[in-house]
């Protein structure tokens, strides 16, 4: 009889120990991952992430990493950068969350207003670096 409580309470244990994780980190059912999208022109490589475009996020966010040899990265990506959506004017990033100007490799997040609705298809457009007028990155949502 010992034997038995001991494995009922160790079960109980156990039960308990994984409805709390599974209360502590819910699983995201909000939106599949988006595909990294990568342009190569202009001696510059751009790679873009989308991170979190999710109906109700407070922020859209994309991981942006930029590479190249030739030349510095100067530019000011709240300024190089359009996010376009289904509906009202394209818009400009909240924020730039990473690398500063400078240099031949950068990295961040930028972060955009989510736009009005939920639009089906998403693209960013970069403007301007490495001598390129304009990359465009798209996405589909639905």
């Amino acid at each position: 009889m010992p034997r038995i409580r001991r494995c009922a309470t160790y079960i109980l244990a156990v039960l308990a120990a994984v409805s709390v994780s599974a209360m502590a980190a819910p699983p995201d059912r909000t939106q599949p991952a988006l595909a990294a999208q990568t342009s190569r022109e202009g001696g510059v490589t751009v790679t873009v992430t989308p991170k979190n475009l999710a109906p109700g996020a407070p922020s859209w966010d994309f991981e942006v990493t930029l590479e190249t040899h030739t030349q510095p990265l100067s530019q000011d990506l709240t300024r190089a950068v359009l996010l376009i959506g289904a509906q009202g004017p394209p818009q400009s990033p909240l924020a730039w969350e990473g690398d500063p100007p400078g240099g031949h490799h950068r990295h961040g997040l930028l972060r955009f207003r989510p736009p009005a609705g939920h639009p089906a298809i998403v693209e960013l457009r970069i403007l301007g670096i490495g001598g390129v007028d304009v990359r465009t990155f798209r996405w589909r949502l639905d």
